[in-house]
């Protein structure tokens, strides 16, 4: 559980400390005043990275002069399983990044995953229903890795390997490289791609069945559309998923092809994630259910994908994450809201954000925090 929050030139945020220590914490403003920045914060903390997608260097405060681009942002920590209280600090100084956990720098950011879980709900997720596949996969990727640490370890080696497979192939495309020393370098790489792709593939499938049938509840519950569920469509379609030979066979079939592109084509770079119905019958409608779904399904879809996933987490550690969620009831009518509220996930503690029009009054109990937030300044609501 957070305790406090202290940042420094942290996008429009005044220079100063907080307390955040409640189960429900209430940011209310207007669009544009800081809401989200409090909440960007918080994450950045729990993993040292926006999730808005931006740059490190992009966070700081736009009116500093070139030559103090630096912003930091700190918490203290309550564990509910501990008296001790801990403490993370990200800084960003000279256009390098520290972080700082319980006053020992860590130089991998999955050291954090542990520290403080947070699950965040924000406008982006709509990226995972009706953006690219790139999108659908960082959001399955970073599902598993919650709990997972051996998978994001393999996540990173298979990129690895394909950075430097798809750099060889380029060489080898443009001239560079000498067609003899490409192959034998491919003929090392393409085993190692293999069986960190397989280790994926194989966890992936699973992460869809069992994500299916927590999500696809979820969304009868508040939808009372029946059926829908996720389906992994994996890159390697022939490829058995457990023959490390196979995977480099196909790898090795696909060579003169890859080269001609200059890249590697097939893989779980490439794997792909439908939101699926099934049909009267039990079989499965054709095409992405996502892409026929109106604005309001799919907003709801996104939602849902979070809840899912807080649950998810829960189901495999034990433990309850923080959660963030960023005009989350806005855009959903009545009724919509009074359902979603009524599935929201377990949780350690909740940061909302509202306007002022918004009847946050009725989500708010005896003990919440409310801050008002205006230019970047929060104003503790008295008790």
């Amino acid at each position: 559980m957070f305790k406090s929050l202290r940042t420094v030139s942290f996008r429009n945020l005044d220079d100063v400390e907080i307390d955040v220590f409640g189960k429900d914490v209430f940011f209310v403003g207007e669009n544009g005043q800081g809401k989200t920045n409090f909440l960007e914060a918080l994450y950045f903390c729990s993993y040292a990275s926006s999730f808005r997608g931006v740059k490190d260097r992009d966070i700081v405060r736009a009116d500093l002069p070139e030559k103090e681009k630096d912003f930091s942002a700190a918490v203290e920590l309550c564990p509910p399983d501990s008296a001790i209280h801990r403490t993370i600090f990200v800084k960003y100084e000279n256009s390098r990044k520290s972080i700082i956990l319980d006053g020992k720098k860590i130089e991998d950011r999955k050291d954090l995953l542990e520290t403080v879980p947070c699950v965040v709900f924000c406008h982006e997720d709509m990226e995972f229903v009706s953006g690219s596949q790139e999108r659908r996969r960082w959001f399955f990727d970073q599902t598993r890795s919650f709990y997972d640490p051996v998978y994001l370890d393999d996540l990173r080696k298979y990129r690895r390997v394909l950075k430097t497979r798809n750099a060889v192939l380029k060489e080898c495309r443009l001239g560079v490289r000498g067609r003899s020393s490409a192959e034998d370098i491919l003929d090392a790489l393409d085993p190692q791609l293999a069986e960190y792709g397989l280790r994926l593939m194989k966890k992936r499938q699973g992460e869809a069945e069992r994500f299916s049938l927590v999500f696809g509840a979820l969304y009868e519950e508040v939808s009372g559309i029946d059926g829908v569920g996720v389906a992994y469509l994996p890159s390697w379609k022939s490829v058995p998923p457990d023959s490390q030979g196979a995977a480099a066979g196909y790898l090795a079939a696909r060579r003169e092809a890859d080269i001609s592109f200059g890249l590697t084509a097939a893989g779980p770079h490439r794997d792909r994630y439908l939101f699926v119905r099934k049909g009267a019958g039990g079989g499965r409608q054709n095409g992405d259910f996502s892409g026929a779904a109106s604005t309001g399904q799919r907003r709801l879809l996104a939602l849902l994908l979070r809840v899912a996933q807080a649950r998810s987490f829960s189901d495999m550690t034990g433990k309850m994450p923080v959660l963030l969620l960023d005009d989350v009831l806005l855009e959903l009518d009545g009724d919509k809201r009074g359902r979603f509220l009524a599935v929201m996930p377990r949780y350690e503690q909740a940061f909302f954000t509202f306007l002022p029009e918004e009847p946050y009054d009725r989500y708010r109990k005896s003990d919440t925090i409310v801050y008002y937030v205006n230019g970047g300044t929060a104003g503790r609501e008295k008790a």
